[in-house]
């Protein structure tokens, strides 16, 4: 059918390889025209994330694809062949709808890949390297990544500790955007609670860490407050969430410090996620009312069964995705048979108007009208009839007789004699 997807991704190169094949987005116009003259039909997709560089295309030659992507990118020949895969047709097509709804992805079911693959679709349109049989692919996997994550869980629970603990803030406060939070560290995992802090529109955030320096930096990007750890006790009462992950061999936040706070906060409660090992928030908090202490230990319980619950719902997905795939290649197939018979029409009207035009030219020149009737009848008829008569003699010189059946089937030839 002439569909092909090249690439590489998480699982098949290392980093410094993935860097190697990344296109730019200044890159990404040029690109797209100079892939699309590797095809017949001028469409192309390239698809550039960073765990992942993969090329679409339609009616081009896998060769001529994987010689321009080491071109590309100035690479030696052959120096993909241990990481790059190659699918064709019906496997390109289910390889697309597993990416759009993240059942290749390296967090199964993360959402981000849609978004990036309809940025692609979006640039290839502008490229003008999008045409019927691309544009109808990709549109129908967009519609099934969709049906996927509205008809199963394959996307609805966190399996990240710091997403789990954002989202579980989420579900005790509802709208986290009036919030404050108090981050305490300034380390990975606070960036990636602060990044989905961010992305719940929480407006006020206060970073601790034993360094200010770092914590500042960290604040800066996040347009949070930053203080020591010494100050924690002036800031604490204002918080309602607080998440904490440091290094520290000795807790940070006692029992009784959080007793005194609460006194402050007219006990209001407060939610606290202590994200560390060993410990930052003493384990007697859990024995103060208003003091509502999740450990690292009861989120990685939540995150296995949110992770086993993505895992039932990918079996889910995979059927879904096979089922869209295999209707995706009846369409392209009844497209190129309306392609067939188009062309066929179109090669008969040809020698029609041929055949047709020489005999008005006759009967200018003053022929007679049966004379020249009779003559665009015969010539009409054996050029109409020469593939076919050729067909059947070839077959019959092999004795081949399932062909001769089948040709006599396809031309409807009646060997039946009257009586």
């Amino acid at each position: 059918m002439g569909l092909i997807s090249i690439g590489i991704n998480h699982t098949t190169a290392q980093v410094a390889v993935r860097e190697k094949l990344a296109f730019s987005p200044e890159q990404i116009q040029v690109a797209l025209q100079s892939l699309s003259a590797q095809t017949r039909s001028g469409e192309a997709v390239i698809v550039s994330t960073c765990n992942r560089t993969e090329l679409y295309t339609h009616a081009a030659q896998k060769q001529h694809l994987v010689d321009w992507l080491h071109q590309y990118h100035g690479l030696e020949p052959n120096a993909l062949t241990s990481c790059l895969y190659v699918h064709e047709d019906e496997a390109a097509v289910r390889h697309l709808m597993r990416v759009s709804c993240g059942l290749d992805s390296k967090i199964l079911g993360e959402p981000q890949i849609l978004g990036q693959l309809k940025q692609a679709f979006s640039l290839a349109k502008h490229a003008k390297t999008i045409s019927s049989t691309l544009d109808r692919l990709f549109q129908q996997t967009f519609s099934v990544a969709k049906q996927i994550r509205t008809q199963t869980a394959i996307g609805a629970m966190s399996v990240s500790v710091a997403y789990t603990a954002v989202d579980l803030a989420k579900h005790i406060f509802g709208a986290l955007d009036q919030t404050r939070v108090l981050l305490i560290g300034a380390g990975e995992t606070i960036e990636l609670v602060a990044k989905h802090l961010q992305e719940h529109q929480v407006q006020h955030i206060t970073i601790a860490n034993r360094t200010l320096a770092r914590a500042e930096d960290l604040a800066l990007r996040f347009s949070a407050d930053a203080v020591t750890l010494a100050q924690i006790p002036d800031v604490l009462p204002d918080a309602d969430i607080v998440l904490s992950s440091t290094a520290s061999t000795l807790p940070i936040l006692g029992k009784g410090l959080v007793e005194k706070t609460l006194k402050k906060r007219r006990h209001k409660p407060m939610f606290l996620v202590d994200l560390a090992v060993p410990r930052d928030i003493e384990a007697e908090v859990t024995e103060i009312n208003e003091a509502f202490l999740y450990t690292v230990d009861d989120l990685q319980d939540l995150v296995k069964t949110h992770k086993d619950a993505r895992e039932t719902a990918a079996l889910q997905a995979e059927s879904m995705v096979h089922t869209h795939a295999h209707s995706f290649m009846d369409w392209l197939r009844a497209q190129e048979t309306l392609d067939h018979v188009l062309t066929f029409r179109q090669q008969a009207d040809l020698v029609k108007d041929h055949l047709l035009t020489k005999s008005l030219h006759k009967l200018a020149q003053g022929e007679t009208p049966e004379q020249v009737l009779t003559e665009f009848a015969h010539k009409l008829t054996n050029r109409l009839i020469h593939a076919p008569t050729k067909a059947l003699t070839k077959a019959s010189e092999r004795g081949d007789a399932v062909e001769l059946e089948r040709l006599r089937q396809i031309l409807d030839i009646n060997l039946k004699k009257d009586t």
